[in-house]
């Protein structure tokens, strides 16, 4: 087996809970609670609810949870149905500059955590697992900048992290490692131009791939020995590239390092999302002229230059979409994924106000971006009066955190959609709770809020 994958499965069968710091066990349980509420509160979307409808169609009595249901699949159909509604909204957590979602990953593991019957413990470690081997494998190379979908570290972090809940040694560990990175290299045409339903079930399809591999692994399914550093393995594809050394204890797990979102839209407009609604208390939106965001090349390559972000079509290509986003902020004074609706991907006033609108790169934002996610947007009116707000650091950004007050309130406020506030904020309690839990059972239950429907 090569160096590398030796080195994650090494990494991943050992790690145990009393390695974390409390710090790192708070910080899985607050993203854990921010996936969750993400997952709730995309229960009814029309990606969410064919993944439930695949996944019902096997019934286990002692499988794996749907979300929101009270019904029980095979772990991988769990993994891709969970990680569908996890991801769909695009709220969940992130590592910017093309490192994707980690959280993510928690499809994976809540899936055969169940089938395992973890308890609460295993399941923290386990996603932080997970998270490492997600950050290591983004540090290490950036698959966007290849072609390629950032939701490969989520096949192979996936994978670290069902091995870790389920007990596999080193040696099953690597095999799934290396079948997870040998067949998911997918590609980055998932999110360029305009958006389909697929950008937010790409990862919950990693997930699933993920835990398949591990479940392979764990019945002693063998994989390509050198899958990176072998013959026609990924580091021929993609260039030479070294592992950064993975935590062993403590509180230097990079799982803190991942940033939670405040809007429900993609990473990179939550800078100037921010700026907008500054500038929206000072400037009516009808006496603005011209707008024009300042910001780094990865925004700009990412949300904010081709042609279908000015006009978009669908809530996928919306909420990647700088020039929409900004001016529905402008409009309203406020931000929500009610935006994301048909009726305002219809409104002509965000057209018009995003006709006006030019988004370019400033390479000094570019210097000193990713240590800052920093943009500078400038309004002028037609009077000729210019009005400016900057923002390095979104809230939610690792140097500006939301605290666990803003993270109980966007939870209650997405799970509430569908849940009884009783109810929702039971479900918050026993997940800040859970590293007292014995069982995951309870909560599955407490979050079970509608009666699936059967293929």
């Amino acid at each position: 087996m090569d160096t590398s994958i030796s080195r994650l499965a090494d990494f991943a069968a050992g790690l145990r809970f009393e390695h974390l710091d409390a710090s790192v066990a708070h910080e899985c349980k607050r993203r854990l609670i921010d996936a969750l509420g993400c997952g709730v509160a995309a229960f009814d979307a029309p990606p969410s609810r064919i993944a439930r409808k695949l996944a019902a169609r096997v019934e286990l009595p002692d499988g794996a949870p749907v979300l929101g249901t009270a019904g029980r699949t095979l772990p991988e159909l769990a993994a891709f149905a969970n990680g569908v509604m996890i991801r769909y909204l695009d709220g969940n957590d992130t590592f910017p500059g093309g490192g994707g979602h980690p959280s993510d990953v928690m499809a994976a593991v809540l899936a055969v955590a169940q089938e395992v019957r973890a308890d609460g413990r295993a399941t923290i470690t386990a996603i932080v697992a997970a998270y490492e081997v997600y950050a290591a494998l983004f540090r290490a190379v950036n698959m966007r900048e290849r072609g390629l979908d950032h939701v490969f570290y989520t096949a192979v972090a996936g994978a670290a992290g069902a091995c870790n809940v389920m007990g596999l040694d080193a040696a099953r560990t690597a095999q799934a490692i290396t079948l997870a990175v040998t067949p998911n290299l997918a590609l980055e045409a998932t999110r360029r131009g305009a958006l389909s339903e697929w950008k937010g079930c790409a990862a919950g399809n990693a997930a699933r791939n993920g835990l398949f591999a591990a479940l392979l692994a764990r019945e002693g399914l063998t994989g390509p020995e050198r899958a990176i550093e072998g013959a026609h393995g990924l580091r021929e594809l993609v260039g030479s590239f070294e592992l950064p050394d993975l935590a062993a204890r403590g509180a230097d797990f990079r799982i803190g390092q991942a940033h939670l979102k405040r809007f429900l839209a993609e990473f990179h407009a939550q800078s100037p999302i921010t700026a907008a609604l500054e500038l929206a208390r000072q400037v009516p939106h009808a006496d603005i002229a011209r707008i024009t965001l300042h910001t780094y090349h990865f925004a700009w390559s990412e949300v904010g230059h081709e042609p279908e972000k000015w006009r978009p079509t669908t809530r996928e290509t919306a909420d990647h979409s700088l020039p929409y986003m900004i001016s529905a902020a402008l409009i309203d004074g406020d931000f929500s994924d009610a935006v994301f609706e048909p009726e305002r991907l219809a409104d002509e006033r965000i057209h018009a106000l995003a006709a006006r609108l030019t988004v370019e790169e400033d390479p000094d934002l570019s210097a000193r971006f990713p240590a800052f996610v920093p943009c500078r947007l400038e309004i002028v009116t037609h009077g000729g009066t210019r009005h400016v707000a900057t923002v390095d650091y979104p809230r939610g950004h690792a140097a500006n955190p939301m605290d666990d007050a803003e993270v109980e309130e966007k939870f209650l406020r997405l799970a509430g959609r569908h849940m009884d506030e009783a109810s929702a904020r039971r479900a918050l309690e026993m997940l800040w709770r859970l590293d007292a839990s014995e069982t995951l059972e309870e909560l599955w239950s407490v979050l079970a809020i509608g009666v699936e429907e059967r293929p």
